[in-house]
Parts: structure tokens; C-alpha cells; sequence
């Protein structure tokens, strides 16, 4: 049996060049845990191995190797971030599990302009003295939206449940019973309205509501008439239902205000020019308030292309009882909320959106451009096809918007299908062990990457990243 006393003192480990840079970054207290756990387990290995494996330390030098291995791997995985860069290579533009939407170059700057330091978040520059933090990015959205008035908060359920509840709380809320949705995650616009305090009034049927069924339910308790759009769905065959502009035309004959829950947030209009089909089949933001809706409210990190978000745009006297409510300041977004907003917005008022958004430039993006790319990604992996034993080919194929935006979309598209002997399923599995990990897609016993949803500027990312199975 080797003598565990080859094993250094936790003092001499700690003056080795490597640990002390280890001690430098994560600290005294962690380093000597590490050490200590490190020691600990080498002599344990020291009394039972040493008599049936040589494959144990045999001199002090050795022995500390050994630890400082140990303790590196043990403070990397231990400090290693939860929250990771991945490629997103499965077509799906507003991943919801991969983080929605990529922010502007000019958001990411903005946020690191304003994150490291103090700001005027609630300071009024000219009268020096406190200000208020609700009225940011309510200028850039009034230019965007053409909007009275708006605010800002922490996401789209955020801004429902605040809405109903500074509008409509006590009070009864008419919606149709084909827009009774649920979204991911379990969000249910009833249950939503049970916790603003408002009272759910359902009309019409599942399939079909008239105007007729919302004018015969409006009564003295009638508080808002909402509409909301079925962003994660269809209803198609024997179907109708009541236009927004016919509600408006309603709840100014019965003096009851009208919301719109767009959801998606999209802000291009329609009529603009080389506007993709996707999104002239979304309803946009300024139209609903050009058809009159007393209030809408959207996502900003879906179709918009920002941060998470939830906005709520509208009449300047509810957008005030909604500023004055309670829940306003739990809701409530910070710094860099409105930071990367404000550039987000900035990009539409500029007028060069669909260049600098990442995720209208993927919508936008045109099946020759991805067919190039695929097709010098190929060229790329011709060891790893190599290697694998693999069919690396291009392929057509079709991307989607996600996110609960645009339902049933799907937008024609070119793939790298990989198909190997060991299966698609241990190749997706080995491609989110990659670093970055590389999340893709399985089709036809293949997998398969969309390069719709890789930026262009980590075209060689990608490739290099796909070359570590090489080895």
C-alpha cells in the first residue's frame, strides 16, 4: 500500500502556480474546500486502489497533480453558469425554451452601456429631483405605434392581468368563447381574469360569436369588452367571428371601453413593402389602434423582436389608472428592460427593422440566401461526414415562427440533414453535448439543422463547433 503521506499539506497545494490562479478567481474558501475534498477522496484511492490498480499517484508531485486536477474540475462544474449560449439550428424563430427572441446589436450595446453604471431611471434630469420610471420607452412606442400613451411591464400575462384589474376589476368583461386561451405554461386567459378581480362574461359559441351576442350581454355591470387573438391556434370550417372595429362601434354606442390582447406584438404594418406573407396574416399593432381599441397589449419579445416584456398602449386616461394601480409596481420592469426596448424600437422608428431585428431578418430571409449557406456548411463537414460515417446532404424543409406567434405558418426552408449509422437520436444527444451545445432537429431518422435561425455570423461557429465530433 502506497503511504498517504505523499499526499502534500493543504498549505504547500495553495502556493502551487495553478491553484493560486484557481484561488485568484473563485476565491480562499472555495479553493480550500476543493483542496480538502480533493485530498480527501486521493487518500481514500490511495487505501483502497493502490493494491489492485496502478493507476494511483506514487511520489508528493504526482499526488498533487492528481488534487490539482481534481479541484479544477470540481470549481468549474460547481461555478459553471446555468444559463448558456446555444445554437439554435431548429428553425423555430421564437423558441420559448431557447430564449425567444436574439436582441439588436444596438440592444446589446445599450445594455451594456447602462448596466454597468447609474442611470436616470427614476431621477428627472431637469427638475433634479425623483422621477418616475413608467414613463420610459413610452415616446418611442407612441412614435412606433401611433399611441396616446403607454406602459411597460414585466410580460404580456403581467400586462392582462394588470389591465383587467385598473379597468375592470368588480366588474364583468365580455369575451368571446372561441378566445378563452391558453397559452404555454398553462396561462389561462379565465384564470388570469379571476385574479384581476374581474368577472368573465362569455358570449357567442366556440366556433361562431356575432355582434349581436356581445350588444345582448352588455349591461350595467359591463366593465371592458376584450378581444384576444388566438396566437397559438386556429378555428377553421363553419366559423365567424366579431371584428374589432365592430366592437369599437359597440362600446362607443354602449360607452364601455375595448381592449385587444395582440399577444405577438407585431408592429409592421401590413401594406409596407416585401412585408413577408407570415406577417401580413398577424394582426399588427397600429392597425388595432387605428380601428379604434381603447387599449391593446403585446409581448415584446416575440414578434417585436426585444427583451421580454409586456406593453400596454392606449387612451392616455386608462393608461394613467393603470400607472396609479398597485400592482403596477410588482409588475414593474428595470433598467435593462427599458434599455434593450428602447433600442429595440429605435431600430423600427429608423425605419431598418427588418436589417437589424434578428428576428424579422430571419423571417425575411430568403431560401437562395439559406441554400448558399447550407450548401458552404456542407463543404465544411466533409471530415465529419467522414468521420461518422455519415450522409451530409441539403435538403428542403420548413422553418416556423414559434412562440406562440402565427400559428400553422411555415416558411419554406433548406436543411443540413446529417444521417448517420449511429442513429439521430445518439447524433442530437452528442450535438447538445458540444460546447456551445447545438440544438437541432430529428426528422426522418435524420437530424437535421436550419440555418434560418443561425445567424450568418456564426455560419463558421457552427461549423467548428460541429467539427469537435471529429475528434
Amino acid at each position: 500500500m502506497i503511504d498517504p503521506r505523499i499526499i502534500p499539506s493543504i498549505e504547500e497545494l495553495r502556493q502551487r502556480p495553478a491553484v493560486r490562479q484557481l484561488e485568484s478567481r473563485y476565491g480562499h474558501d472555495q479553493i480550500v474546500a476543493a483542496l480538502r475534498a480533493g485530498a480527501d477522496e486521493l487518500r481514500r484511492r490511495l487505501i483502497v486502489d493502490a493494491r489492485t490498480s496502478d493507476n494511483v499517484p506514487q511520489d508528493p508531485e504526482a499526488a498533487a497533480r492528481a488534487i490539482e486536477s481534481a479541484v479544477l474540475s470540481r470549481v468549474t462544474r460547481a461555478f459553471e453558469p446555468s444559463l448558456r449560449p446555444v445554437l439554435n439550428a431548429t428553425g423555430v424563430i421564437v423558441h420559448t425554451n431557447l430564449g425567444r427572441a436574439p436582441l439588436p446589436p444596438s440592444a446589446i450595446e445599450r445594455l451594456g452601456a447602462l448596466g454597468g453604471g447609474y442611470s436616470n431611471l427614476e431621477y428627472d434630469l431637469e427638475r433634479g429631483e425623483r422621477g418616475r420610471r413608467d414613463l420610459h420607452a413610452e415616446s418611442l412606442l407612441g412614435r412606433v405605434t401611433g399611441a396616446e400613451a403607454a406602459v411597460v411591464v414585466n410580460n404580456n400575462a403581467a400586462a392582462t392581468l394588470l389591465l383587467l384589474a385598473a379597468v375592470a376589476a368588480g366588474r364583468e368583461v365580455l369575451i368571446s368563447r372561441g378566445e378563452l386561451v391558453e397559452i404555454g405554461g398553462g396561462f389561462r386567459v379565465p384564470d388570469v381574469m379571476a385574479q384581476s378581480g374581474a368577472v368573465l362574461r362569455e358570449v357567442g359559441t366556440t366556433n361562431k360569436t356575432r355582434a349581436a351576442d356581445y350588444a345582448a350581454a352588455i349591461g350595467e355591470r359591463t366593465g371592458l369588452i376584450l378581444k384576444v387573438h388566438r396566437s397559438n391556434f386556429r378555428i377553421e370550417g363553419f366559423t365567424e367571428q366579431t371584428s374589432l372595429p365592430e366592437l369599437v362601434a359597440l362600446g362607443r354606442q354602449f360607452n364601455v371601453p375595448v381592449a385587444e390582447d395582440l399577444g405577438s406584438g407585431n408592429l409592421v404594418r401590413p401594406e409596407a413593402a416585401s412585408v413577408p406573407a407570415v406577417l401580413k396574416a398577424e394582426p399588427d399593432v397600429r392597425s388595432a389602434l387605428d380601428a379604434g381599441a381603447d387599449l391593446v397589449c403585446f409581448s415584446g419579445d416575440k414578434l417585436l423582436g426585444g427583451p421580454q416584456a409586456g406593453i400596454i398602449l392606449g387612451r392616455r386616461d386608462l393608461i394613467d389608472r393603470i400607472r396609479r394601480h398597485p400592482l403596477m409596481r410588482v409588475l414593474r420592469v428595470d433598467k435593462l428592460t427599458y434599455a434593450a426596448l428602447e433600442a429595440t424600437l429605435f431600430e423600427y422608428a429608423a425605419g431598418r427593422a427588418f436589417e437589424s431585428v434578428p428576428v424579422l431578418r430571419m423571417i425575411a430571409a430568403s431560401v437562395d440566401a439559406i441554400d448558399l449557406r447550407a450548401r458552404r456548411l456542407v463543404d465544411r463537414l466533409h471530415p465529419l461526414g467522414a468521420a461518422l460515417g455519415a450522409r451530409i446532404s441539403v435538403i428542403d424543409g420548413e422553418s416556423t415562427v414559434g412562440g406562440g406567434s402565427a400559428p400553422g405558418s411555415e416558411i419554406p426552408t433548406r436543411l443540413v440533414s446529417i444521417q448517420s449509422s449511429e442513429g439521430a437520436g445518439s447524433l442530437e444527444t452528442r450535438l447538445r453535448s458540444l460546447d456551445p451545445p447545438v440544438i437541432a432537429r430529428i426528422v426522418d431518422d435524420r437530424v437535421v439543422l436550419d440555418l434560418r435561425t443561425i445567424p450568418r455570423e456564426q455560419d463558421e461557429l457552427l461549423a467548428t463547433t460541429l467539427l469537435q465530433l471529429v475528434g
